[in-house]
């Protein structure tokens, strides 16, 4: 419902009819249900079941918005869609353990998702760079081990409990951040040939306090260019960077030209950055 929902502002606000696009990406952190995926729940959410539109999920957790973006892209490029929807929606209460408050205090659920379309244009908006990697060594700092294969009914009832809550080392995954974001930033900077004087909007992964102020310290003095709605938002897992995304396309008269940062983590251990021209 919230991911069809924010799918439907994106389309009033590009100004698409329902079944303008070409495909509709599923980018959610946590799926509703493993089968089928929730790009289909929420193409027919949208009364769209019977349009043979594709729709498949991509997930990246925290990051699934900005590999979706990056994979509409490449479909772009290979003359394969025009025309994309990107939808992100996740409901992180669902999974959180209210006896451990460090983790469960810093969630929000929510939903974000943003309409993108191919442009010949040489200065029009568009991808010019982006970059991901993933430490596989970290898999073990943020884990939610139950709704697949890993955790079967056999094992019992309090076993799929157990492993239905979301479990996370909270600095662990900070110093994951704080090691490997600066250095992705750079590089995702240099390959566009921009600095960061350039950047206009840090649109980051709100993924605590001490996440976002770690962005504002890699741009100071200049850290009113990061996008900072933690405070009203928590972390939403996949839906925090569009959101924040959102947020920077809502507030401004008008975003033709100017230079956004996509940058987070996610769980795995990844990270992944991206330049975009709005």
């Amino acid at each position: 419902m919230m991911g069809a929902a924010a799918a439907q502002a994106a389309l009033d606000r590009a100004g698409w009819k329902r079944g303008e696009f070409d495909v509709l990406i599923g980018a959610c952190g946590v799926m509703e249900q493993p089968i089928p995926s929730t790009s289909a729940l929420i193409q027919r959410r949208l009364g769209l079941g019977a349009s043979g539109i594709p729709a498949f999920d991509v997930n990246q957790t925290c990051l699934s918005f900005a590999t979706a973006l990056d994979l509409a892209a490449m479909g772009f490029d290979a003359g394969r869609w025009r025309r994309a929807l990107l939808v992100s929606s996740d409901i992180a209460s669902a999974g959180l353990d209210a006896s451990v408050p460090k983790t469960a205090s810093i969630f929000g659920d929510g939903a974000a998702a943003v309409a993108v379309e191919a442009s010949a244009a040489p200065d029009g908006p568009g991808l010019l760079s982006s970059r991901f990697e993933t430490y596989g060594d970290g898999s073990d700092l943020a884990t939610l081990r139950s709704g697949g294969t890993r955790v079967r009914v056999e094992e019992g009832y309090e076993a799929i409990i157990e492993g239905a809550r979301f479990r996370m080392d909270p600095f662990g995954i900070f110093k994951a951040a704080a090691r490997h974001l600066p250095r992705l930033i750079e590089r995702v900077l240099g390959e566009a040939g921009l600095d960061h004087d350039a950047v206009d909007h840090v649109v980051c992964h709100q993924a605590s306090a001490a996440g976002v102020a770690l962005a504002k310290r890699i741009f100071a003095p200049a850290s009113d260019r990061v996008v900072d709605i933690f405070p009203y938002t928590g972390n939403q897992i996949a839906a925090s960077i569009p959101t924040a995304l959102v947020h920077v396309l809502d507030g401004q008269d008008r975003c033709d030209g100017r230079i956004a940062l996509l940058v987070g983590t996610a769980a795995g251990i990844s990270a992944g950055a991206m330049v975009l021209r709005l």
